[in-house]
């Protein structure tokens, strides 16, 4: 897979600049960071890991086994994106700071673009605001299942498919 270092996007609505590169191993503290905030934050997601072991998986495995893609907004890190070697987008996460502000959107359409094939994601079933992004961005349901994660909460896998015009579901 061919990854491009950076993209900056300009958002002329808000008179800001994103930037989206590949990250490094020393954002693995600030990605986890994120994760980490989102599951304190939700309360139906039960904390299996303590947050110094989420740390330790980011610098670890994530960095080391997939392409991680952050958003950088006023020299922080906005967000973050897993892509797996099979096109599996394994995280995506968003700074509180930054919801809304299309951080999110813009790391997905990365990874699709840097996808070979279909891209397929899991988002929990009580993960409605996900649920209603992926759709949005084009995602159709695959299948869902009772929990078959360490979480053992019900979760859904999604699909968008690659056209010769760019991504459809």
């Amino acid at each position: 897979m061919v990854i491009p270092m950076t993209g900056r996007i300009y958002d002329g609505e808000r008179g800001r600049l994103m930037i989206i590169r590949a990250a490094k191993l020393r954002d693995m503290p600030a990605c986890a960071e994120i994760v980490n905030a989102w599951i304190d934050a939700t309360s139906w997601m039960p904390r299996v890991h303590s947050p110094e072991e989420v740390a330790e998986f980011y610098r670890d495995t994530v960095f080391e086994r997939f392409e991680v893609f952050v958003a950088e907004r006023e020299e922080q890190i906005a967000g973050m994106i897993a892509l797996a070697p099979d096109n599996t987008v394994s995280a995506l996460y968003v700074h509180d700071a930054y919801r809304g502000q299309g951080v999110g959107k813009a790391l997905l359409d990365h990874a699709r673009n840097e996808a070979t094939g279909p891209v397929q994601l899991w988002t929990f079933a009580a993960n409605r605001g996900a649920q209603a992004f992926y759709e949005r961005e084009g995602f159709k349901e695959v299948r869902r299942t009772d929990g078959d994660n360490e979480e053992h909460l019900p979760d859904i896998l999604y699909s968008c498919q690659r056209d010769s015009a760019g991504m459809t579901p």
